[in-house]
């Protein structure tokens, strides 16, 4: 047994005396190729192990043909070692390179192409990651392009909507200012003034709205309110628009079911809703409204009689500056035709932790709004 304990003592040792210098060599070339570090590793079990070897074969007194033997056997393993430690340090340092290479075309064009087959389970790991993110940038990228495109159609929109009625208002001005129109005229002059300023205000009304959701400052005041109550304040303010157009309302089912909502708000998204389908709608036309739970949450629709929206426009109807027609020119009825009601629908019915949605039907389209219940 004591014989046993020097054997490992000497071992060890013979071990620890070759072992140091060369895991001070392994500590410095911990930021070099992975295949000289995986290469120094090898170095140093092998030198370890011959050490703590010839140790104990000076000890045990061996003969010159047996010390022979061993330090063969030794010096074949140690270089079998290194031959693996080295070519297996060189595969992995091409897998990395061709992951770092690969790693460059993240976020591009193209998308990111992950290497066919890594080397080692963490960097298969580590491509996976990399192209998660890459579709995710591609995704962010393509919503700020979509969105970029859309703010650009509404500046251009929004400036072409406010240059019409100003030059609209500048003449009139001008007119009533040089005495061109007199009497009867100069009141129906200032009786439009007064509609395009009205027109005006709405639409900076609605992009103020609109920039406050969009910035997330839109403060909601929920209380418990019937839907009942809220679907008549909207077709008390919808009215007048729909008996202009001659446009009938009709009640397509409201039930009285409670709801917890900022009833101003919610009551401007019912109002919105009403006036683009009245405005949708042709003359002798019905826009229904209706009003009913669905298992724990609330579902407001508004069905017009427009004819159907394209299916390809379906997706964009909620985006700012969206109209469903090129047509720029101001309505008769005084709307401001920005393109922005829908969107504000939208962002104050997320605001609610709802959900707004659009689909065609036989003679329309039907808007549904989804709320939590109350």
């Amino acid at each position: 047994m004591n014989d046993f304990l020097v054997i490992l003592a000497l071992a060890a040792l013979g071990a620890v005396a070759a072992g140091l210098p060369a895991a001070a060599a392994v500590r410095v070339l911990r930021r070099r190729s992975v295949a000289l570090s995986l290469f120094a590793a090898g170095a140093l079990a092998v030198v370890t192990m011959a050490a703590g070897t010839v140790a104990v074969a000076q000890a045990m007194f061996l003969s010159a043909h047996d010390l022979g033997v061993v330090m063969a056997v030794v010096a074949v393993s140690g270089l079998v070692s290194l031959a693996a430690a080295l070519l297996f340090g060189r595969r992995i340092a091409a897998g990395s390179r061709q992951l770092a290479e690969a790693a460059r075309t993240v976020g591009s064009e193209g998308g990111f192409a992950a290497p066919a087959e890594p080397p080692t389970a963490e960097l298969a790991t580590l491509a996976e990651a990399l192209e998660e993110t890459s579709a995710r940038l591609a995704r962010a990228g393509e919503r700020e392009r979509a969105l970029d495109a859309a703010r650009r159609d509404l500046i251009a929109g929004i400036s072409h909507d406010l240059r019409t009625p100003l030059a609209g208002l500048r003449a009139m001005a001008e007119a009533l200012e040089d005495g061109v129109v007199r009497g009867a005229d100069a009141a129906r002059y200032h009786a439009r003034i007064r509609v395009e300023v009205d027109r005006l205000a709405g639409m900076v009304d609605d992009l103020f709205e609109l920039s406050r959701i969009q910035a997330g400052a839109l403060t909601l005041t929920p209380s418990r309110v019937s839907v009942f109550d809220l679907v008549d304040d909207a077709l008390a303010g919808a009215r007048p628009l729909a008996t202009a157009g001659g446009v009938r309302l009709v009640d397509g089912g409201v039930a009285a079911v409670p709801v917890r909502v900022d009833a101003q708000q919610i009551t401007r998204v019912l109002g919105n809703l009403l006036v683009n389908a009245i405005r949708a709608t042709p003359d002798g036309g019905t826009v229904a409204v209706e009003a009913r739970r669905a298992g724990g949450r609330v579902v407001l629709a508004v069905e017009d009689g427009c004819g159907g929206i394209p299916e390809a426009d379906l997706p964009r109807v909620f985006d700012t500056g969206w109209r469903g027609a090129p047509a720029r020119t101001p309505r008769a009825d005084g709307g401001s035709g920005a393109g922005l009601g829908l969107a504000i629908v939208r962002g104050i019915v997320e605001a609610h932790a709802g959900r707004a949605s659009v689909r065609n039907t036989e003679r329309g389209c039907r808007f549904e709004v989804e709320l939590p219940g109350g």
